[in-house]
């Protein structure tokens, strides 16, 4: 069975390489990127990915509003978006409604709660856990 690929989109090193470690070991095939400009390469390519994770505070272009811009393409409407934020949980409640996304984690977040949200909302390795 093919692995299931996340997107995961933040501009701190850091984060990107705690969430990658983290989804790696629960089996998911990861990719980032560190602007949204940048996800954009692997969104639009052939191989898309199951999941997005995007950071609200990105350069240029904010991952509320890029989850948006997802939600309203015809192309990529499908593929679930998690907002990534420190953001306090109401605040980021209203961006999920507004922006279409499927649901947050918030930082600091830990190994366990990002692969529980990606499974959550994906479902696991073997298309259920």
């Amino acid at each position: 069975m093919k692995q299931k690929k996340i997107l995961v989109v933040d501009d701190s090193e850091i984060v990107l390489a705690m969430a990658c470690d983290a989804l790696k070991e629960a089996g998911f095939e990861v990719v980032t990127a560190l602007s949204a400009m940048e996800a954009d390469s692997c969104i639009f390519s052939g191989d898309r990915p199951d999941l997005i994770i995007l950071d609200v505070m990105l350069p240029m272009l904010d991952g509320d509003k890029k989850a948006k811009m997802l939600k309203d393409n015809e192309l990529t409407r499908d593929i679930p978006i998690l907002l990534l934020s420190s953001k306090p949980e109401n605040e980021l409640s209203r961006l999920v409604r507004e922006s279409g996304a499927d649901g947050f984690i918030r930082k600091p977040f830990t190994p366990q709660l990002m692969v529980s949200r990606v499974e959550e909302t994906i479902g696991g390795i073997s298309g259920g856990s």
